[in-house]
């Protein structure tokens, strides 16, 4: 009897004791960029980890970024990352395609082995990828040219600084640069001028092409990859005019100095936490984002904001 009635009182305790919490359910989720040095990339991972930590305490989840980014851009590195991640038992992927012809079949070897793919900046729209978040690129091109058509009064010779010749954002971002110059009879296109995208290669590019064309008035820089580095410039501010896309911190010394009336922000720090989103509504809620490609619009830069939008540096560069 007294052994029955201990039972009974080790039940009525054991149930009026709280629920043990549920184990949070772990994710892993891949982040390839095109590359470790450059900053936006930098911004990207900042804002997919401070995602994972939200969307972590949000859903009860244990989200971990895998950054497995190459040091410089090297497009098969990225496919080699893809498939490791998808070796090692990723969740989904998130990557930032330095050429699309060599990792959509990547890509879609990880899809076809259920692992979700987002890709941001770059795109490779023939792949599998369910959704892609970034500008539009032809409007950034032809953005780019109506500011810079505008400092120029509509007239002058204009060269386009174009970064990786494979890339496909790239690409569509030349493409605009011209359709938009077509607007303006004052305004010629030298030529387009690709390089590798560092900044230390970039700047050596502009100074070698403006050694040859002395007479180019204007740079449409659809990437702000020489202004990366101080003194890139070598002109005296105002006598060549600039506008190129990115607002990182070292290029806002630029603003400052006068070498660069505007600049084109890419909201690079979403790259990383909307992609990381997307991933998670995927995974855990089998939830599709409402159209393929989501876009984030570019933001001017000019004297007037310039102290103001630095201020977001502090919360997206690494610590």
């Amino acid at each position: 009897m007294i052994k029955r009635l201990l039972l009974v009182l080790l039940a009525s305790v054991m149930l009026a004791l709280p629920a043990r919490a549920q184990a949070p359910r772990v994710l892993t989720i891949g982040l390839v960029a095109k590359s470790q040095g450059n900053p936006v990339f930098q911004a990207a991972r900042v804002g997919a980890e401070d995602a994972a930590k939200e969307l972590g305490a949000k859903y009860n989840l244990k989200i971990k970024i895998d950054w497995r980014t190459p040091n410089e851009e090297d497009a098969q590195k990225q496919a080699e990352a893809i498939e490791q991640l998808v070796l090692a038992g990723a969740d989904g992927i998130s990557v930032s395609c330095s050429d699309a012809n060599k990792l959509t079949d990547a890509i879609n070897r990880a899809v076809d082995n259920g692992v979700p793919v987002a890709t941001f900046d770059s795109d490779a729209p023939s792949s599998k990828r369910f959704v892609t978040y970034g500008v539009d690129d032809l409007k950034c091109g032809e953005q780019t040219m109506d500011e810079l058509a505008r400092i120029m009064g509509g007239k002058g010779v204009v060269a386009i600084l174009a970064g990786n010749q494979n890339a496909p954002n790239l690409q569509k971002r030349v493409q605009g640069v011209k359709n938009a110059a077509k607007k303006y009879p004052g305004i010629t296109i030298r030529d387009t001028y690709y390089h590798k995208e560092t900044p230390q290669d970039a700047a050596a590019k502009v100074e070698q092409v403006m050694q040859a064309n002395p007479d180019i008035a204007g740079w449409a820089m659809i990437g702000g990859w020489p202004l990366f580095t101080e003194n890139a410039l070598k002109w005296q501010p105002g006598t060549v005019k600039c506008v190129a896309v990115d607002a990182l911190p070292a290029q806002l010394a630029y603003i400052r100095s006068g070498h660069v009336p505007v600049l084109l922000a890419q909201q690079c720090y979403e790259w990383g936490h909307r992609t990381v989103e997307l991933l998670v509504e995927k995974i855990v809620f089998k939830k599709d984002p409402p159209a393929v490609k989501e876009i984030s619009a570019l933001i001017p830069v000019t004297k007037d904001n310039v102290d103001a939008f630095g201020k977001n540096w502090a919360k997206w560069l690494p610590k």
